[in-house]
């Protein structure tokens, strides 16, 4: 009796394509990059580029997208040059890996080279780039383990990672003064009022709604609003919620005039109505504040300093600024306070206190 074999089963690429719209369509940006990024080395036909990519959009924050997409490519990378296929990677090789990231110099800009070349010349992976590499992979094979029947287990559960003090900065803090020249360079730097607009209210609502860059950017027009009193704009929080954040008259006056009437499309945008990007707003606070003789700034230590700031006045309430901060545990902000490691020791007083009672007692 002749049996009929049984039908190969779809590949990820097949069954995707099978629908009537293809539901990659819907992927978010680093997803998509990805995909594109793996499919190059291991073709369409390889369930790895749609595993990967799938997981990717699983996420829910973007920046944690990026991250992870950042972290995973070096993995990907170093099993490649191992001649190991990323769904066959075992123990050994994983652990390899972060002895690899402890070593290996990072790809730096050839100076004066061809536009994107590329050498490993820069210094070794950083404590929170090794942490991020090894964290991302193991989500990757964490994902692996709910959403797919390969028998593979988490060859990144026993790797140890490094050891991350959560409260350490590497980028010192700008004070109050600092901050007021970097906003008035913000104000005045650039001969185009629409780019100079843009920039001063961009840095207004960052330091004074204490929002996250991803939050900014993608924020639109149709969410600004008024409740109880307050110019608020609603945009989504780290963790996928959304919340009303009151603005304050400084920032809604320097945002009704970039505006300049506009009621739709992204709140900050590129001259075409795009949406603006990160790397655009890294690169903008990198050339205000070397125009202003300040250390290089990020916009995630802008929220640092907006806390720190805070945190200092007389009547700092630290319930209220964590709300502000968008932090569920007051320890998170608490990290954000680069004030918490000064000096000013408690110690004194009580020692003053101690030593004036002793020379008060005979000996």
């Amino acid at each position: 009796m002749t049996t009929t074999p049984p039908a190969p089963v779809p590949g990820p690429r097949a069954t995707l394509t099978a629908f009537r719209r293809d539901p990659r369509e819907l992927w978010p940006e680093y997803a998509r990059k990805l995909y594109d990024h793996l499919a190059a080395h291991y073709g369409e036909d390889d369930p790895l580029p749609t595993l990967a990519a799938s997981w990717i959009a699983h996420q829910r924050s973007l920046n944690t997208q990026k991250s992870y997409a950042r972290g995973f490519r070096i993995f990907e990378e170093f099993a490649r040059e191992h001649g190991a296929h990323p769904l066959t990677v075992s123990f050994p090789l994983a652990d390899t890996f972060r002895l690899y990231l402890e070593t290996t110099p990072t790809w730096v800009r050839v100076k004066g080279g061809r536009r994107g070349e590329m050498v490993r010349a820069g210094e070794p992976y950083s404590d929170a780039s090794r942490a991020n590499a090894l964290s991302a992979s193991s989500s990757f094979y964490s994902y692996l383990d709910i959403v797919s029947d390969t028998p593979l287990k988490n060859p990144f559960d026993a790797v140890r990672r490094p050891v991350i003090d959560p409260g350490y900065s590497p980028t010192p803090g700008y004070t109050e003064a600092q901050w007021a020249a970097l906003v008035v360079t913000a104000r005045d730097h650039h001969r185009v009022a629409a780019y100079r607009k843009r920039a001063y209210a961009i840095l207004l609502l960052l330091y004074t709604c204490c929002l996250r860059i991803d939050s900014l950017l993608s924020a639109k027009v149709e969410h600004l609003g008024y409740d109880q009193g307050h110019h608020v704009i609603k945009v989504k929080v780290k963790g996928g919620s959304w919340r009303n954040k009151p603005i304050p008259p400084i920032a809604w006056d320097a945002l009704q005039d970039y505006l300049d009437g506009r009621k739709t499309g992204w709140l900050i945008c590129t001259a075409s109505g795009g949406q603006l990007d990160e790397p655009a707003v890294w690169q903008l606070l990198q050339s205000l504040a070397k125009r202003a003789g300040l250390p290089p700034r990020g916009p995630h230590g802008v929220k640092g300093d907006a806390v720190t700031h805070a945190l200092a006045k007389k009547d700092a309430r630290p319930d209220k600024i964590q709300r502000w901060a968008d932090h569920h545990d007051s320890r998170t902000t608490q990290r954000y306070n680069r004030r918490k490691d000064n000096l000013d020791s408690p110690g004194y007083g009580i020692g003053a206190d101690l030593a004036e009672t002793l020379a008060d007692t005979p000996t």
